[in-house]
């Protein structure tokens, strides 16, 4: 590659023909690999593209801050980052350190293996409610009821309130406004945090044997959550566990139809397979693109001087693809190993929490369709979200 071409990180329509700008950033690692991006409504950032880089910037948090203008673009303004600063994903050390103590308790990694009997339970009624039909759209009639169904078990909630509150992730993460406008995007959030105030108001009423009771009445030397940091944790919870599994399942049974000699492979020997095609569909997809931090001292970055108070902003999709990491980066590969993806974090204190349960999630899912729907097909063409910040599918028709 030798001509630059034209580089835009933020605008949805950059992410939305093809989920990552994948030849903006082959040439940024290679001539750029810390590059200073402008923002028309904003104070700019250096898009960080190399794998190494973005564990550094993770492992550190004390010099890159998630707290001090939040981890999403733009920054936003004093309300919001209020708000976000709610959330345990736009918190540092101590602050980050006690808040994860006391939801912890639900994802530790023992307890993932748990949780499979039901996950497949609800794998197998999602394939069940559509088998018949011979086709349907799979982002809305599967993909999205596994991870919906499973928080609505998760918290004791009906599972239609589960699908509902995943309707509104999507309004929340459209960059698009003629789609979902400002006012709308409001509304869903205070239609979530309404729901999840809700929600424990019942649970300390009637106590059950269930993961909001757990998160209601968790307690670390005296102590617990308050309404409002319950309320945000609960939207972050609702919004990372749906977001990632939705999209890399629809994202993966792509990957699968685009690369049929990968399909076969898989197919032929799914118990040995499964796991390192669902960690290579994770390395390849990256279904969160980015996240920023505010650089709080003076510091260097791959060989580049950054100013206290800049920001910079980690391209996930990218470090997944780094040339010096991956071999054959670019190839889809679903016996790849070793694969030391960043797709849910590069370390440090923001490691994601549901990792564990996501990769079951997954398994568990892509057995099922590979199993029952052997000759699953592509439909029609897909949809994808009109996000910069999610590398997600809105839409998705299959034949079966």
């Amino acid at each position: 590659m030798t001509s630059k071409p034209d580089i835009n990180l933020i605008s949805p329509e950059t992410f939305a023909a093809t989920g990552h700008p994948w030849e903006q950033y082959a040439w940024l690692r290679k001539n750029a690999p810390v590059y200073w991006h402008d923002e028309p409504n904003g104070p700019g950032f250096w898009a960080i593209t190399k794998y190494e880089d973005v564990r550094t910037i993770s492992r550190l948090p004390k010099v890159f801050s998630s707290y001090e203008t939040s981890v999403m673009l733009p920054d936003p303004d004093p309300m919001g980052l209020y708000a976000q600063r709610l959330m345990m994903l736009n918190m540092d050390p101590p602050q980050h350190d006690r808040f994860k103590l006391l939801v912890s308790r639900g994802f530790t990694p023992k307890n993932a293996p748990l949780l499979r009997p039901k996950i497949e339970e609800l794998a197998r009624d999602i394939v069940d409610a559509v088998l018949a039909k011979g086709e349907c759209d799979f982002v809305t009639e599967i993909a999205g009821r596994l991870p919906s169904g499973l928080i609505a078990e998760l918290m004791g909630m009906p599972r239609a309130d589960g699908e509902r509150l995943y309707d509104l992730t999507e309004i929340m993460h459209t960059n698009d406004d003629a789609i979902a406008p400002p006012e709308i995007k409001m509304n869903a959030v205070g239609e979530m945090l309404g729901y999840a105030q809700s929600v424990a108001d019942l649970k300390r009423q009637s106590p059950a044997d269930d993961l909001a009771t757990i998160l209601v009445n968790a307690e670390v030397n005296g102590d617990h959550l308050t309404d409002e940091e319950f309320q945000w944790f609960f939207l972050l919870l609702v919004n990372a566990g749906g977001d990632t599994t939705r999209n890399l399942l629809a994202a993966g049974l792509q990957l699968l139809f685009d690369h049929p000699d990968q399909r076969t492979k898989l197919m032929g020997d799914l118990d040995g397979l499964l796991g390192s095609a669902v960690e290579e569909m994770l390395r390849y997809c990256s279904p969160v693109t980015h996240f920023k931090r505010t650089v709080m001292q003076d510091t260097v970055v791959g060989g580049q001087s950054i100013k206290a108070g800049e920001r910079v902003v980690m391209f996930y999709g990218s470090a997944n693809r780094d040339e010096d990491i991956f071999e054959n980066a670019d190839t889809f590969d679903v016996a790849r190993h070793p694969n030391p993806h960043v797709a849910f974090g590069a370390g440090g204190p923001h490691l994601c929490l549901g990792m564990h349960v996501a990769r079951v999630e997954l398994a568990v899912m892509f057995r099922e369709l590979l199993t029952r729907m052997p000759h699953i097909e592509a439909g029609g063409p897909i949809e994808r979200m009109h996000s910069s910040f999610i590398a997600g599918v809105h839409r998705m028709p299959i034949k079966y």
